[in-house]
C-alpha cells in the first residue's frame, strides 16, 4: 500500500541534497577525517570550514548575518534560550522580569515565559485572540509594561495556520525598547523569512520541518545584542551554546536551507497552497466539518489546513486513515503520548476536542490530495454509523 504523509507540519522527509551531504560526511567521520571545529589541528578546522559555511547557508535562507546564527538542536531549544536570556537580562538590571505572549503560542513558549519569570519573582502576561485565531495588537502592546523582558510571537499558528501580525508588533515593541522574539518554526521553509528586514530581535526555527536533518535548528540573536545562554560549559557558537556541534547533522541543515533558493521557495510554497486549497474544497462537500482558523487562504500559512469534525473521535479518524495509507494529526494532542484538549482551539472558542490537521511539505503531491479525497469522508461516515 502507498503511503501518503499529509503530516509535514510535525516532521518533513529528508531533502536529497541534505542525505547525500549526511553520506558524503558521514563517510569522512567514519575514516576519522572530520574532528572537533573547536580545534587547531587539520581534522578540526576541515569541520570549522564546513561549520560556518553551513551558518552562512542557513543565514541566507532567513536574511540574517551568520554571526547572528546560534546552532541549537531545534525550535524547543532555541525558544528555552531565547526566553531564559530575556529573562537573566532584565535580572541583571533589577528588575521582576515580565513576559508578554499570545494564548495560541507552542506549548515550548508558554512554558518556558511562565516557568523562568516564577522562578524569579516575575510573571507571564497570556492575551487572547479572536476566532480566527489572530491577537489583536494594540491588547499586545496594552500589556507591556517598563520591566517587561520579553514579547512572544509566533509568525503562523502551528495547528490551525494563522498569521500573526508581525511585522507592526516588531515595528512598536523596538519603539517602546522592549526586546520581541518571533517563534518562525512553522514559517522558514514554507514561506520568504528574512529577519533583517522585519527587525525582530530574536528567532527561532526548526530543520526538521523543511527537510533538514532531526535535532538541527537555529537561534537568531541580532547583532549587538548579548544574551546569558541557556547551556552553560565551553565556549562554542561564540560563547553563546556550549555543547559540541553536531557537525555532520549541522551540514545537512546548511544544504537543506541552501536548496531553498528563492525561486524553489516561491515554487514549494505556490504548490502547498494549491494542495491545501484542494484539502478545504474536498473538506467543504463532508457533514459538519468546518475549516479553523482565518478562512483567506492569503491569512494563513500555505502547508496547513486545520478542521473541526463533529460526531466523532478525532483520534479514531486518524487510525482508520492510518490503515488506508494517510498519515495526518490531530490538534487536539502536541504528542500521541499526550491526548489533551487543543490550548490553542480553546484560546479560538473552536471545539478543541475533536479537530484534524492536514499539512504538506517540498515531497508532497495530488496523488497524496486524491488519496485523502477517497477515503476521508468514508472513515468519517463510518464512524459516525458506528456511533448511532
Amino acid at each position: 500500500m502507498a503511503r501518503h504523509l499529509l503530516d509535514h507540519a510535525s516532521t518533513s522527509p529528508l531533502r536529497p541534497e541534505a542525505a547525500e551531504v549526511l553520506d558524503l560526511w558521514n563517510d569522512l567521520a567514519a575514516r576519522g577525517q572530520l574532528g572537533d571545529p573547536s580545534r587547531l589541528h587539520s581534522e578540526g578546522m576541515r569541520a570549522r570550514v564546513a561549520l560556518e559555511e553551513a551558518r552562512e547557508q542557513v543565514a541566507g535562507l532567513v536574511g540574517a548575518r551568520s554571526r547572528e546564527i546560534v546552532f541549537t538542536s531545534g525550535s524547543t531549544e532555541g525558544i528555552a534560550t531565547a526566553t531564559w536570556g530575556a529573562v537573566r537580562r532584565a535580572v541583571d538590571q533589577g528588575h521582576r522580569p515580565h513576559i508578554v505572549l499570545s494564548a495560541v503560542e507552542h506549548s515550548a513558549v508558554r512554558r518556558s515565559s511562565e516557568q523562568f519569570t516564577s522562578a524569579f519573582g516575575g510573571e507571564a502576561t497570556v492575551i487572547g485572540v479572536d476566532r480566527a485565531g489572530r491577537v489583536d495588537p494594540d491588547e499586545l502592546l496594552a500589556a507591556v509594561e517598563p520591566t517587561t523582558a520579553l514579547v512572544q510571537l509566533q509568525w503562523g499558528n502551528h495547528e490551525v495556520g494563522t498569521l500573526q501580525p508581525i511585522a507592526e508588533v516588531v515595528s512598536r515593541c523596538r519603539e517602546l525598547g522592549v526586546l520581541v522574539h518571533i517563534d518562525a518554526s512553522h514559517a522558514v521553509g514554507q514561506v520568504p523569512v528574512d529577519v533583517g528586514a522585519l527587525g525582530a530581535d530574536l528567532l527561532t526555527f526548526s530543520g526538521h520541518r523543511f527537510g533538514a536533518p532531526a535535532g538541527t535548528g537555529a537561534l537568531v540573536i541580532r547583532r549587538g545584542l548579548r544574551l546569558e545562554p541557556l547551556l552553560q560549559g565551553s565556549d562554542q557558537e561564540r560563547g553563546r551554546r556550549a555543547g559540541l556541534e553536531p557537525l555532520v547533522a549541522l551540514l545537512g541543515l546548511g544544504a537543506a536551507a541552501a536548496a531553498l533558493d528563492p525561486l524553489r521557495l516561491e515554487r514549494e510554497e505556490k504548490q502547498s497552497r494549491g494542495l491545501i486549497g484542494a484539502i478545504v474544497n474536498l473538506a467543504a462537500d463532508i457533514d459538519d466539518v468546518e475549516l479553523l482558523g482565518d478562512p483567506d487562504p492569503q491569512g494563513r500559512l500555505p502547508h496547513i489546513a486545520c478542521f473541526a469534525v463533529g460526531g466523532v473521535e478525532p483520534q479514531a479518524v486518524l487510525l482508520g486513515l492510518d490503515q488506508r495509507g494517510i498519515a495526518a494529526h490531530s490538534g487536539s494532542a502536541c504528542a500521541s503520548e499526550e491526548i489533551e484538549p487543543s490550548p490553542v482551539l480553546e484560546a479560538m472558542g473552536a471545539d478543541a476536542h475533536r479537530s484534524l490537521r492536514f499539512s504538506v511539505g517540498w515531497s508532497s503531491s495530488g496523488a497524496d490530495v486524491q488519496a485523502l479525497r477517497q477515503e476521508l469522508a468514508g472513515v468519517i461516515e463510518t464512524l459516525r454509523s458506528l456511533a448511532r
